[in-house]
C-alpha cells in the first residue's frame, strides 16, 4: 500500500472539502478502494499506486479550477471526478480566454463547459442553422442565447430574437390570471433567466425596450423577414410541422438561427405531432445546416440532474 499526502494550502479548504464535508464524501465514493483521510489543508491518501495516481489528477484539476474560480459547486466536483481528464481540463480550466463567449454581470465569464456544448458553438460559427436535441439540464438554451448575445456584442447582428411556442406543460392558458403577456411571460421566463446572467439589467432593459432584443411566442413570427438577427427557437418539440416550416423561412440575409428541443418532452396535444423530429430528419444533409444531439454527460445542472434522466432512460427501455 502507498500513501501520499497533498497539501490544499492555495485554495480554501472548505471550498474543496464543501460544506460538512460533502465535496470530501463524493471524492470518498469515486474512489472507495482509497482511504482519503483530511487534516486542516492536506489530504492524505492510501492505496494503490494506480488508484492514487488517478485521484492526484482529478485532485488537482480540481484545486486548478479553485484557484482561477474561487468556488465550486458539487455538480462540477463530481463532473471533474467522473470525466476523461484532458476533456476535463479543457471543459472546466479557463486557460484560453479566446473560449469565453460572454463576460456577464460582476465579472462572471459564460462559455460552453462540456464537449457537446464546445461543438454546438463550433458548429453555430460554421453554419447558418444549428438543431441542438437533448434533455433537460444540457445547456442548449443557454449556450444558444451565450452565441446570440456575443454576436450582438460583437456586431455581427443586429438584433436578437428569442422564441418559443406557447404550449401549456399540464396547465391551461385560459385559467391563468392576467392580459396575454401575463399570460405567455412564465412560458418565456428561461431566456429571461439566461438573458440575466449576460447582460446588466440596465442595458438589458434598454435593449428590450428598443426591440434590439425581442422575445416573443413562435406565433408572433408569423410573416416576418428576420434580417441581420441572431434568431433562437427554444422548446422546438412543443412546434407542429407547419410552425417550424413557418419559422425556418422566416430566416432573412445576414441571420443566424439555433433551434433547441427535447424530444422526450413534447407537451403537445394527443392529436398534434412534434414537427422537430422530422425537421431535423429532412434537413440532415443540407449544407449550412447542422446538427448536434448533447445528452446526460452534458447536464451542467444540480449533480442530481444526470441521475434522474439515466433513471428515466431506463425505464423507458425497460418498457
Amino acid at each position: 500500500m502507498t500513501e501520499t499526502i497533498i497539501n490544499l494550502e492555495t485554495v480554501n479548504p472548505i471550498e474543496f472539502f464543501g460544506v460538512n464535508n460533502g465535496k470530501l464524501d463524493i471524492l470518498k465514493k469515486k474512489f472507495p478502494l482509497l482511504k482519503i483521510l483530511s487534516r486542516g489543508t492536506q489530504l492524505k491518501l492510501s492505496g494503490s499506486p494506480e488508484q492514487i495516481g488517478t485521484a492526484r489528477e482529478k485532485i488537482e484539476l480540481i484545486v486548478q479550477y479553485l484557484q482561477r474560480n474561487g468556488h465550486m459547486s458539487e455538480n462540477y466536483f463530481e463532473q471533474i471526478l467522473g470525466g476523461d481528464d484532458a476533456e476535463t481540463v479543457d471543459n472546466f480550466v479557463e486557460r484560453n480566454p479566446n473560449e469565453i463567449l460572454v463576460f456577464g454581470p460582476n465579472g462572471k465569464t459564460v462559455r460552453a463547459r462540456t464537449a457537446n456544448q464546445k461543438l454546438l458553438v463550433s458548429k453555430a460559427d460554421k453554419n447558418d442553422i444549428v438543431f441542438a436535441i437533448g434533455p433537460a439540464g444540457t445547456g442548449k438554451t443557454y449556450t444558444a442565447v451565450a452565441l446570440a448575445v456575443r454576436a450582438l456584442k460583437n456586431k455581427a447582428v443586429k438584433k436578437i430574437i428569442l422564441t418559443r411556442p406557447a404550449v401549456e406543460a399540464g396547465e391551461s392558458l385560459g385559467f391563468l390570471p392576467g392580459d396575454l403577456k401575463e399570460k405567455i411571460d412564465p412560458y418565456l421566463r428561461p431566456l429571461y433567466d439566461a438573458l440575466d446572467d449576460m447582460i446588466p439589467a440596465d442595458k438589458l432593459g434598454y435593449y428590450m425596450s428598443t426591440r434590439v432584443i425581442e422575445i416573443a411566442p413562435l406565433a408572433y413570427m408569423r410573416g416576418r423577414t428576420l434580417d441581420n438577427a441572431f434568431i433562437i427557437l427554444d422548446e422546438a418539440q412543443n412546434a407542429t410541422d407547419l410552425q417550424i416550416k413557418m419559422f425556418l423561412t422566416r430566416i432573412g440575409a445576414n441571420a443566424k438561427a439555433i433551434i433547441t428541443g427535447d424530444l422526450t418532452q413534447v407537451d403537445l396535444p394527443k392529436n398534434q405531432r412534434s414537427g422537430l423530429d422530422k425537421a431535423t430528419r429532412i434537413l440532415r444533409n443540407i449544407d449550412g445546416i447542422a446538427h448536434i444531439e448533447l445528452n446526460e454527460e452534458d447536464v451542467v445542472r444540480h449533480r442530481l440532474v444526470k441521475a434522474i434522466i439515466k433513471a428515466y432512460d431506463r425505464d423507458k427501455d425497460a418498457g
